[in-house]
């Protein structure tokens, strides 16, 4: 029998809590169809009494689980030469990511609520900030976020209520995957999202301006973005200051190695997908969303923070700083509602910078931007092959194909081994010919051959 830990008579008792007479009470507002089936173990004499259950198959042995999960594994195509990109890349990770970010005093649920058993993960969730303070040219980072797409949610409600306009323009060359996200989370929301189409992968500045007024409450750009396209946009900064707006970047981490900041560009916040920094691509998750912002707005910013601080001895320590905010004092008030399990992800990156520091990182960036030059020369020499936009790209560049469709290329080619990157298609329908390719320091010159070589003999 499977193992049901309550009575009947307290099952009996937690139905009548609740206002109702028995387990198929309790479900009648899901129509039957859809309903689970009972478990036939459970009483049939009794039906409605009896939990409701998913149907599970009898127990296995771990031997027999064991097999059956590697057979399911075996199934994972995970030797393909991986040129996708589109916010996610494959990067290379240092083994003393793994060797440190797997130590109990970091691999634990535990909330970091209490500095005085907490000093070890609240350091490390400092040095994070630092970092990303460091690497976006900002003044104030919170201690992560779930993923890149939540963070420029959070930032978009974050600038709302500094500015409490309703009106944000969202250039159509931010990742689609991230705005299908906010698309979802303002769905209920009293919230006006305008998108501005993109010119040929590029930003269509004059555009832009013009869906700019006094009713815009922030402005969302995206460096380098979807297409691979890097820009500086100083002067869309400067416009969006001028009616009072807040101007949000979505940035890819690994590229500020050589890449202008934002900060520099005059942002006031900026939020990123931190995958890039030692998380591994792990079939969509868990990933990390960064956040960092100018002082001024820091109370305004979701997320924990931790600070530095010295106790009545003069020891410095750690702690959770601006805690009015956070969900065990606030409840359902709270601006910050992310609970400690995210921040192993986030001492991963920290991990990750510290092991290949200001230089290191530099040099990464540049053997990204290097190789995909490379690539993009090798992959337009092919007859028909051609470039969306000849504008200038860190890592990933977007090809027009002599096909109807990229997805077709790229069925084919994972069949020889090959991811050859992203079809443009599957979000902009106009652009289904076109294949966004990524190269990231992992790819050598013989792996960018034969994706020339595959592509050519496919098309």
């Amino acid at each position: 029998m499977p193992y049901v830990p309550h009575t009947e008579a307290e099952r009996r008792e937690m139905l009548a809590a609740i206002g109702v007479g028995s387990i198929d009470d309790l479900f009648a507002v899901i129509p039957k169809e859809l309903r689970p089936k009972t478990h036939e173990l459970f009483d049939a004499a009794r039906p409605s009494e009896r939990p409701v259950s998913f149907d599970v198959p009898p127990g296995m042995s771990e031997f027999a689980v064991r097999r059956k999960l590697q057979a399911l594994a075996k199934k994972n195509a995970t030797d393909l030469v991986c040129f996708v990109g589109g916010g996610f890349y494959d990067h290379f990770i240092p083994a003393a990511v793994d060797a440190l970010a797997s130590r109990s005093e970091f691999a634990t649920a535990y909330t970091p609520y209490q500095p005085e058993i907490s000093q070890g993960i609240l350091q490390a969730m400092y040095e994070y900030q630092s970092a990303i303070c460091r690497l976006t040219d900002m003044e104030v980072a919170n201690a992560s976020l779930y993923d890149g797409g939540t963070a420029l949610y959070e930032a978009m409600m974050m600038a709302i209520r500094i500015t409490r306009r309703p009106k944000i323009v969202i250039d159509g060359a931010v990742s689609p995957i991230h705005r299908k996200m906010m698309d979802c989370y303002t769905s209920n929301l009293d919230i006006q999202l305008v998108a501005v189409d993109p010119s040929g992968g590029r930003t269509d500045r004059e555009e832009f301006k013009k869906q700019l007024d006094d009713k815009t409450g922030a402005v969302i750009l995206q460096n380098p973005n979807f297409f691979g396209v890097v820009d500086d946009f100083s002067g869309l900064v400067e416009a969006a200051h001028s009616v009072g707006a807040i101007a949000v970047a979505s940035v890819y981490p690994l590229s500020l190695g050589i890449l202008k900041t934002p900060g520099a560009m005059g942002f006031d916040i900026v939020t990123g997908e931190g995958q890039s920094l030692g998380l591994p691509l792990s079939f969509g998750g868990p990933y990390l969303g960064l956040m960092a912002t100018r002082r001024k707005y820091v109370r305004k910013m979701p997320g924990r923070i931790v600070g530095a601080a010295r106790d009545r001895n003069g020891r410095r320590g750690f702690v959770m700083t601006l805690q009015a905010r956070e969900q065990h004092i606030r409840r359902e008030k709270a601006t910050s509602n992310i609970c400690s399990n995210e921040a192993l992800c986030a001492v991963r990156a920290v991990i990750y910078l510290s092991l290949v520091g200001k230089q290191g990182l530099r040099r990464v960036a540049q053997m990204c931007a290097a190789k995909a030059h490379y690539a993009r020369g090798r992959l337009t020499a092919i007859p028909g092959v051609g470039l969306l936009s000849d504008a200038p790209t860190f890592n990933e560049f977007a090809l027009e194909l002599p096909v109807a469709n990229a997805a077709e290329v790229v069925n084919e080619l994972i069949e020889k081994g090959i991811a050859a990157g992203f079809p443009l298609g599957r979000y902009y329908p106009a652009l289904r010919n076109c294949l966004l390719v990524a190269v990231t320091e992992k790819r050598t010159k013989e792996d960018i051959g034969m994706l020339a070589e595959a592509l050519e003999a496919v098309l």
